[in-house]
């Protein structure tokens, strides 16, 4: 039976700081180095899960400057919101999925990953310990093939965590196929 070797996650969150915010959505994929997602029988290794939140704290945090130019995101995380189950809940299904495809290594991947890995630490400590200390960063490489080749890889920018992962996959393709 393959195991994953990478967990490609991204978060949604109300904003930025690990302190004062929340995370909204989670999309999870898992895959080998060939970044192709890991596939039993029909199943893929892919899940999303929406995190209950206090609707005053997105009404506060979710206002001005980035989600205001995002409102169409911003807006269909909200109108979600209802159907979200509690970050306890969303921890234990992440961990079952990581159980399920994972062997002993979990490497976190994806866009500005260290970012969501403080909300990781912070709200879903148990998840936190299955987690290597390395973690695969697409956004490195985005600075190293803008800054040193002029290259640019645009990416969707749906503000939805599973088209988010699902882009942030497709440009580290990119930028692999960049190298050959």
């Amino acid at each position: 039976m393959k195991k994953a070797k990478l967990l490609w996650v991204d978060l949604e969150m109300t904003g930025l700081d690990p302190e004062k915010d929340r995370i909204l959505e989670i999309a999870a994929i898992a895959t080998g180095w060939d970044l192709e997602p890991i596939v039993r029988g029909d199943e893929r290794a892919e899940m999303t899960a929406v995190v209950k939140v206090p609707e005053e704290l997105m009404r506060e945090r979710m206002v001005g400057g980035f989600w205001e130019k995002n409102a169409e995101s911003r807006d269909g995380l909200m109108a979600q919101n209802a159907e979200g189950k509690s970050a306890k809940t969303v921890e234990e299904e992440l961990l079952t999925f990581i159980s399920k495809w994972f062997g002993d290594e979990v490497i976190l991947a994806g866009n500005s990953i260290h970012q969501d890995r403080k909300f990781i630490d912070r709200e879903w400590p148990e998840v936190a310990k299955r987690l290597h200390y390395r973690m695969l960063d697409v956004s490195a490489w985005k600075v190293v093939f803008e800054g040193k080749y002029g290259k640019r890889f645009t990416k969707r920018e749906a503000h939805r965590a599973l088209d988010d992962i699902k882009g942030s996959i497709e440009e580290l393709r990119w930028y692999l196929e960049m190298i050959k």
